[in-house]
């Protein structure tokens, strides 16, 4: 019997937190990613030269590189993003590598491979669509003036929520700016079960649900 051959999709944290799992398990692993998202870095080059997002992408690349000291750097440098006040300002420098390749290459696979190449990836990654999708979500209780009205909302960052215990958080500010980060809103509840912290409510849970969702 052959290596295990496995196949990942969705995007962000969750997406990279298993594939550096999974990179352990076998070495013919394929991540398919999400290319919805609008805000950040990845939503500026979106909206400014018509690309895919690339955030999502480049995480799940980072996620990939090898334990030894030249997957580390890679990862790194993938990662950082620039500071100041200028046009650069929060651009991660693996956005801006991997659509230098696209626009290079006119190609969104040619170009993830060759970055995979260059990092010494153990795996694969493949964008979800070839042209960048929108999140929508249907909203009751926008207006207060008709609080039955019912709203599309469209954009991953117009719809993202992180939903965290209060208990569990230690500096709301730093978890929110890392939510924002990643084109999300904090929203601080009691999910967490009274008999195990480290597990959710289920009950609680909903309840924080419908009260994001304007039920509540």
């Amino acid at each position: 019997m052959g290596p295990l051959s496995v196949v990942a999709l969705g995007g962000g944290h969750g997406l990279a937190a298993s594939l550096s799992a999974l990179r352990r398990v076998t070495t013919r692993l394929t991540a398919i990613v999400t290319v919805a998202d609008n805000g950040g870095s990845s939503g500026r080059l979106r909206a400014e030269l018509g690309v895919l997002p690339p955030g999502d992408l480049r995480q799940a690349l980072a996620a990939l590189c090898r334990d030894d000291e030249w997957g580390r750097t890679w990862a790194r440098v993938l990662q950082h993003r620039f500071a100041g006040n200028g046009e650069l300002h929060d651009h991660a420098v693996g956005n801006l590598l991997i659509v230098a390749l696209w626009e290079l290459l006119g190609d969104h696979v040619g170009g993830l491979d060759l970055v995979g190449r260059l990092l010494g990836s153990q795996g694969r990654v493949l964008p979800m669509a070839a042209v960048p999708l929108d999140i929508t979500a249907q909203v009751q209780g926008l207006d207060p003036q008709h609080p039955s009205s019912v709203r599309v909302v469209r954009g991953q960052v117009e719809v993202a929520i992180v939903v965290a215990d209060r208990r569990a958080v230690g500096d709301p500010g730093d978890l929110a700016n890392t939510a924002r980060g990643i084109g999300a809103e904090l929203v601080l509840a009691d999910v967490a079960s009274g008999e195990d912290p480290q597990r959710h409510d289920t009950v609680r849970l909903a309840a924080a649900y419908q009260s994001v969702m304007g039920g509540g």
